[in-house]
């Protein structure tokens, strides 16, 4: 018995697969980079140029999946001689190497850049020129945490993933399409496929729940608190001397809201270049001193402990009134980042506890 949208894919048949890709897409993977010896090796977003370079990570890659869409700095607008040019970002691209944690935070990008009062265009133009092609964990790093936060380590159907790759046992993949845009591709090297069988349908979904069992058997030991409670443990220690005590190692870096793949927040600046003016975009972070200021120096947050918090009310509170799900995904880059060594997870602990 196979399914209409699930496909497979033989290992032998992957680099023609690819090839076939690579002739109309800039394909970019993750990665795995160089790291010494017993060390936990890490995955890293880079193109590919040639199909036997292609690689399956097993866990989400250090990147954000937010820097294809909203780099750290773009050029937004240019003028010149009074004339106003808008750069268009027009490249096709498929990006593979994404995790259901990334998928589930790119739901809170959208919402930000595609469902306010204006739409972003050159969000929705990298939006509609890039396919997500995700893929099932078969493996976890320490700080991952997706389950805690409502999330599994295998994305679901229509999670926003335009195909999904499972892996299984014989090297070979199983591919499930989650869109239009995945199927038409599906159609376009219809060659390198067949149906899924029931006997490989059966596998995919008995590797998925291994994973989920150890990954929830790793959370058990941690003590999370429950999903459902999270607002009410971040809104309920407002003050709470949390906030203090985790924001004494605090650097102000910036670095975890850079890495969070739900952080979106930004600046607008004007640069010359040449006889040119352009208008750039950079992230900014909630986490600096100068963040929210105003002319006269009037900041609604002075101290460390107050920007700390806000971050965690943004997360837990403000997107669980207007999404209806935090905003954060479980994918621990955060922790890994941190120069101060806060986690995230001690973080929500300690308010459970002492909030």
């Amino acid at each position: 018995m196979s399914s209409p949208n699930l496909f497979y894919l033989d290992s032998a048949k992957v680099e023609q697969w690819i090839g076939a890709l690579l002739k109309e897409y800039s394909v970019f993977i993750a990665a795995e980079k160089e790291s010494a010896q017993g060390e936990v090796c890490d995955y890293s977003f880079e193109e590919l140029a040639d199909p036997s370079g292609f690689q399956f990570n097993p866990y989400r890659p250090v990147e954000p999946l937010k820097s294809f869409f909203t780099p750290y700095l773009e050029k937004v607008a240019e003028y010149f001689d009074g004339r106003k040019v808008v750069d268009e970002w027009g490249d096709k691209s498929i990006v593979f190497g994404i995790k259901a944690c990334d998928l589930a935070a790119h739901e809170v990008q959208d919402y930000v850049f595609l469902e306010g009062v204006e739409e972003d265009p050159f969000y929705r133009l990298k939006r509609d020129n890039t396919l997500l092609i995700s893929g099932d964990c078969t493996d976890f790093k320490e700080v991952c945490y997706c389950m805690a936060m409502g999330g599994a380590p295998c994305p679901e159907s229509e999670a926003g993933f335009d195909l999904n790759l499972s892996p299984l046992d014989n090297n070979g993949y199983i591919l499930e399409s989650g869109s239009e845009r995945g199927e038409e591709l599906i159609e376009k090297t219809k060659e390198c496929f067949v149906d899924a069988n029931e006997e490989q349908i059966n596998q995919r979904e008995a590797n998925r729940r291994k994973v989920a069992e150890q990954l929830a058997a790793h959370l058990e030991k941690q003590k999370l608190p429950q999903y459902d409670t999270l607002q009410d443990i971040v809104t309920g220690g407002m003050d709470a001397e949390t906030w203090d005590n985790f924001a004494l190692t605090c650097v102000e870096c910036g670095g975890c809201n850079f890495i969070c793949d739900t952080c979106h927040c930004f600046l607008l600046s004007d640069k010359k270049a040449g006889e040119k003016n352009q208008k750039m975009r950079m992230w900014d972070s909630c986490q600096y001193k100068n963040f929210a200021t105003v002319a006269g120096g009037a900041t609604p947050m002075k101290t460390r402990s107050e920007r700390l918090r806000n971050r965690f009310l943004k997360k837990f509170d403000f997107f669980v009134e207007n999404l209806g799900k935090p905003a954060c995904c479980g994918c621990g880059r955060c922790i890994e980042v941190c120069i101060g060594e806060i986690d995230i997870r001690e973080v929500l602990k300690d308010l459970e506890k002492n909030g």
